[in-house]
């Protein structure tokens, strides 16, 4: 995953745990705005998700971003 996705997805988890508390849960669109305007960008994520680590659509937040800080 490129650096730039790395920190805005960090970013994305934080703001979510901040605003809703470390239960809370998202998928790889949060990353994203509703308008499809990265589509490479969106396939890098969705094979990081979906093929590199096999998770569920939905995730815990703090989990994304601990993988994501370790790189993982």
């Amino acid at each position: 995953m490129r650096s730039t996705l790395r920190t805005k997805a960090i970013a994305v988890c934080n703001d979510k745990i901040a605003k809703k508390g470390e239960t809370v849960g998202l998928s790889f669109y949060a990353f994203f705005a509703n308008k499809n305007d990265d589509p490479e960008l969106l396939m890098e994520a969705a094979e990081w998700w979906i093929k590199t680590h096999e998770l569920d659509h939905f995730e815990k937040a703090v989990k994304i971003r601990e993988m994501i800080s370790s790189g993982v």
